[in-house]
């Protein structure tokens, strides 16, 4: 009997100092069922976001679904980890306190930059935003912001671990004066990054060509240290920020207009005729629907050619677009080739003319070109009279 009442307190006893094991695995399927719950949540939140007007609810929810389920498994698995601290006095587990503060913290920005992201993508959206900022404007707001988040985050987590802030900040004082010299180069293109994204002589999208150095193509990409532009025979080629700071860079798709400069010959046998071709030209430019009549408009003769009587045309189109502006410059220029042809005329080309004296002419330039004189009887050679003196 008494056999049996040693036995079953022994096995109080155990299951007493087993009860952790229970409350453990109590924790991680109390756990596991609410992350489930929020997963059903979020899919349910989510179609309703999508019935609203607004994206602010569609950034909250989308944003929020995967850091949410991670809080609730940390925070599942240090309560379940406390739990074993009580049974366990190993040093380990003295980390519990500091890591649910700080992975609050990481949690909590993980959720702010990726916010931050989504709203990057939906402020450049035209079907969801009136008016849509532009792939440079919402790329530098984007990097400023994620920037803040994670200076926050790393000062906020020194913090809660103990370390002071101020000294941290001292010290990257006195170190930012050796880390300037070695990163200089690094520094200069950040900067340089910086004033790209304040100034904005070029956005993604525009096509730049430099006048100082072999650089042209469209912008595809502007970062804090390089800018990756395709060039037109699709290599990307990729410039130091830096770079920017000391050359021109001419930006191309800001162009109000494009010209339209070209000389044009006619024929001076068809010189009578010259006057009414320039006429007939600029009524057609004026007339015509892709040239910008509001700016500058020439047609006037402009040169006496070695062969040719010469016109030029200076105009602007009304479209920037590359491959439209030379779809229009190709018919204004068919339109002047008709315009000679229907005055009778013809666009010259390079001649010459060659004249061939007569045997009977030489003979007579010969007789001519001997003079006797009174006084002695010889003859000098006098001026050419058959060309100009």
């Amino acid at each position: 009997m008494k056999e049996s009442v040693n036995t079953v307190v022994d096995l109080l006893n155990l299951g007493r100092d087993n009860a952790w094991i229970v409350q453990v695995f109590a924790i991680v399927l109390a756990t596991l069922i609410a992350s489930y719950i929020a997963k059903k949540v979020f899919d349910r939140l989510e179609k309703g976001a999508a019935k609203t007007r607004t994206f602010w609810d569609d950034l909250l929810v989308h944003s929020a679904r995967k850091p949410v389920r991670l809080f609730i498994w940390v925070n599942g698995l240090l309560l379940a980890t406390s739990i074993v601290r009580r049974i366990s006095d190993e040093p380990i587990f003295d980390i519990v306190d500091p890591v649910r503060e700080v992975s609050f913290i990481v949690i909590f920005a993980w959720f702010m930059t990726s916010f931050i992201q989504r709203g990057e993508a939906t402020a450049q959206d035209p079907n969801l935003v009136r008016k849509p900022l532009d792939a440079t404007t919402a790329s530098a707001l984007g990097k400023l912001l994620r920037l803040s988040v994670l200076i926050t985050t790393a000062l906020v987590v020194l913090q809660a671990l103990g370390f002071s802030v101020s000294g941290v900040l001292a010290f990257g004082g006195i170190g930012g004066i050796a880390v300037g010299f070695a990163a200089k180069d690094l520094l200069a293109n950040f900067f340089g990054g910086l004033m790209v994204y304040l100034d904005q002589p070029f956005r993604v999208g525009d096509w730049i060509r430099s006048p100082d150095q072999e650089i042209e193509g469209t912008v595809e990409h502007i970062g804090w240290r390089l800018t990756r532009i395709r060039t037109f025979d699709k290599r990307p080629l990729y410039v130091p920020n830096a770079t920017f700071v000391s050359i021109s860079v001419e930006n191309p798709s800001r162009m109000l207009n494009r010209r339209i400069f070209e000389t044009i010959g006619v024929r001076y046998s068809d010189a009578n005729k010259v006057g009414d071709i320039v006429k007939a030209v600029r009524e057609m430019l004026e007339s015509h629907e892709d040239i910008d009549t509001q700016s500058t408009l020439i047609v006037n003769v402009n040169k006496f050619a070695a062969s040719s009587i010469d016109f030029f045309v200076y105009t602007f189109t009304k479209t920037t677009d590359w491959v439209t502006y030379h779809a229009v410059k190709q018919n204004v220029m068919l339109r002047i080739i008709d315009i000679i042809d229907e005055h009778e005329a013809e666009i010259a080309f390079p001649t010459q003319t060659l004249h061939f004296a007569s045997p009977e002419d030489e003979g007579g330039r010969a007789a001519a070109a001997r003079v006797e004189t009174p006084d002695s009887g010889k003859t000098t050679a006098g001026p050419d009279v058959g060309e100009d003196s």
